[in-house]
């Protein structure tokens, strides 16, 4: 029976273009282009810019109950990247803070392959994703899940060396493009230039590389369980591509 707290919640649908706009090209513009004195000026432009991401993840945090060590990693890292300018600390700061968060995250990801809850399988191989059940009973019958363990910590290895590329990448744009010192109006404008650009040049690689583990994993079910990927698809998704496949098939 579900209780009355968790059905109260909300299911949270993936919005990229949503995050893009509010975390990433709405506070570049901002910082680049209206922290003049004439506009909102440095410490206004970079309160009001940081607000955004902060208060989207924020929002997403309460609505959504997406209370994940990543997520308050994400609002810690904005918290201190404005409290680097508003302190008017050493812009060198940034770039270890830049290089910080995803170098903790990747160590965090290892040390849970020696705990019972892997962050692969918690993020990657669970049951919103795949039919886990399902997997594990043919693993078993075929006396693979010695082998399908080895490669989920590979899969592992792989998932921390993304965040060892993030942290790297992290840090040399911070100290490429950020070179002023913070609480002016050039440390703003070169602090949105670098959100801007680290879309491109890191969270897209990222993404891909992040693709690439899940088919590694997806590869490695196929060949050991012989299931197509629609045939291990957890529950509620092959429900939703039988609907689809229904509606397209009726002319809807």
């Amino acid at each position: 029976m579900t209780s009355p707290n968790s059905s109260n919640i909300p299911d949270h649908k993936p919005r990229p273009w949503v995050d893009l706009l509010v975390s990433i090209i709405i506070p570049s513009v901002i910082l680049m282009k209206f922290s003049g004195d004439e506009y909102l000026g440095n410490v206004n432009a970079l309160l009001i810019g940081l607000a955004f991401p902060l208060g989207w993840g924020l929002f997403e945090l309460v609505k959504y109950h997406k209370k994940n060590f990543i997520a308050v990693l994400g609002l810690i890292s904005v918290g201190l990247t404005g409290g680097i300018g508003l302190l008017e600390l050493d812009a060198g700061w940034l770039a270890i803070k830049e290089a910080a968060i995803p170098a903790i995250i990747g160590l965090a990801v290892l040390v849970s392959t020696r705990t019972k809850y892997p962050l692969v399988r918690t993020l990657l191989y669970n049951p919103t994703v795949l039919d886990v059940g399902k997997i594990q009973r043919s693993l078993e019958e075929h006396n693979c899940v010695a082998e399908f363990e080895e490669r989920l910590l590979k899969a592992s290895y792989f998932f921390a060396g993304t965040f060892l590329f993030s942290s790297i990448m992290n840090y040399v744009l911070a100290k490429w493009i950020v070179v002023s010192p913070s609480g002016t109006q050039a440390f703003n404008e070169e602090l949105g230039q670098m959100t801007l650009v680290s879309y491109p040049m890191i969270a897209i690689p990222s993404m891909v590389m992040m693709m690439l583990i899940f088919y590694y994993l997806w590869r490695t079910i196929r060949r050991l369980t012989g299931f197509t990927l629609e045939e291990v698809m957890a529950p509620h998704l092959a429900e939703k591509e039988d609907k689809k496949s229904a509606d397209s098939t009726s002319g809807k």
